[in-house]
């Protein structure tokens, strides 16, 4: 026997005792996490999967015994009723006005918080608040506060300088849900663009100054490119956070004046007319449109942490 091989025959044993160590120290690691992947589990994929196949039935909360499979036929309805298309439409309008007015003002204040004066952390604390409101209470602060035509800030304003008192909520009902919407998150896309700022190259920027570049050539050719990441993560995030909104249509205008969102559609399908089938395929749809913005959304981020660890 050789020497080779007897060190083979004596390194096999070690290994075989250090294989199942491995293993055990392994899942010493993942067993805490355990508990929680399983409440996971079953707090959001149990109830999605029972959604699912309720999505297949015609099925009404107030007929029980009359459910019956149907198929396909409740995401056909949902896809042309008039009114779910109309509600489809109104939750795409509402997502891309609101995720750009709210990109456009993020980045107004961030380039403005990027410059240092006085009570520059005052500033950004004020600002940084309105995302830390209670939807339904912000919700309720434009209703009331600000919309009310009798009471309302916004009328008390224009009652001041002469002007008219209009009711808001019923002559522009989508506008005022989109202005409390970007009121809300306009601070969010604040802080990512601001994150975006301050992680610029600022030799690359002092020598383009040096070269004579003025500030809307820097903005134009170096801070807009850096910042285009993060305008899409922004928006991304926006995005799937506004397809879902809720509170701010059934606070606001309860869905009346052709405001109801798809969400709200589904709360409409489900309280209101009992069609646990049609709502569940409505839901279904809503999922499925969330996840696909939010695999982007994902890319983006990753891509965004390769970017910095490349550059580290």
């Amino acid at each position: 026997m050789t020497a080779t091989t007897t060190a083979a025959l004596a390194a096999s044993p070690a290994q075989t005792v250090r294989q199942p160590s491995a293993r055990l120290r392994a899942w010493a690691t993942r067993a805490p996490l355990l508990p929680a992947l399983v409440f996971m589990i079953a707090v959001t994929q149990l109830p999605f999967v029972a959604t699912l196949v309720i999505s297949f039935f015609d099925w009404n909360a107030l007929y029980p015994k009359a459910r019956h499979f149907t198929g396909l036929d409740n995401y056909r309805q949902v896809l042309t009723d008039a009114d779910l298309r109309q509600s489809v439409w109104t939750t795409v309008l509402l997502t891309v006005a609101v995720v750009l007015a709210s990109l456009v003002l993020g980045l107004a204040l961030a380039l403005l918080l990027d410059r240092r004066f006085r009570g520059r952390g005052i500033v950004r604390t004020l600002l940084i608040a309105p995302f830390l409101v209670v939807p339904v209470a912000a919700a309720l602060l434009w209703k009331h506060v600000l919309y009310n035509p009798e009471y309302g800030l916004l009328n008390g304003l224009l009652h001041y300088v002469g002007g008219p008192q209009p009711d808001w909520i019923s002559h522009t009902p989508l506008l005022a849900v989109e202005a409390s919407l970007v009121w809300q998150w306009t601070p969010f896309m604040m802080l990512i663009l601001l994150a975006g700022l301050q992680s610029r190259d600022q030799q690359q920027i002092e020598a383009a100054r040096v070269d004579g570049a003025n500030d809307w050539q820097v903005f134009r050719h170096l801070t807009l490119p850096h910042l285009r990441r993060y305008l899409e993560l922004g928006a991304l995030l926006g995005s799937i956070y506004i397809v879902q909104n809720f509170d701010a249509v059934f606070t606001i205008t309860s869905g009346g004046l052709g405001t109801a969102n798809l969400p709200y559609t589904v709360y409409q399908s489900f309280y209101q007319a009992h069609e646990n089938g049609l709502a569940s395929a409505a839901g279904v749809l809503v999922v499925i449109g969330s996840i696909i913005i939010a695999t982007f959304a994902l890319r983006v981020v990753s891509s965004l942490f390769r970017e910095e660890v490349s550059r580290a």
